[in-house]
């Protein structure tokens, strides 16, 4: 039994996760969110880009059937497709913009 990190974890170990907070909070990304946080969408999105995921069913599919590993790739609960869909129209694209340009 492998007791070692998930190869998802360990390239989201490569991601500045303070400087990534301090975006969010300069832009507003966490106002108004219950359950889907801006980590949490960026880790679903980058695990859809590497898993070549192709909409958001397939992603929703794709992790339920991840679900036992869900708590150790940075997930609090199980991403739903509506959740993910409100997130990717409501949040601003500037978060993003400026994460791309920190790495």
């Amino acid at each position: 039994m492998n007791m070692g990190k998930t190869l998802f974890a360990q390239i989201m170990e490569f991601i500045p996760w303070t400087s990534f907070a301090r975006i969010v909070a300069r832009y507003g990304g966490d106002s108004r969110v219950r359950s889907l946080s801006c980590p949490e969408q960026f880790r679903a999105m980058a695990f859809a880009q590497l898993t070549y995921r192709e909409s958001l069913r397939d992603i929703e599919t794709c992790l339920l059937a991840n679900q036992t590993k869900l708590y150790s790739m940075g997930f609090r609960s199980p991403v739903k497709r509506s959740t993910l869909a409100d997130a990717n129209e409501g949040r601003d694209w500037h978060i993003w913009e400026d994460l791309a340009a920190l790495l």
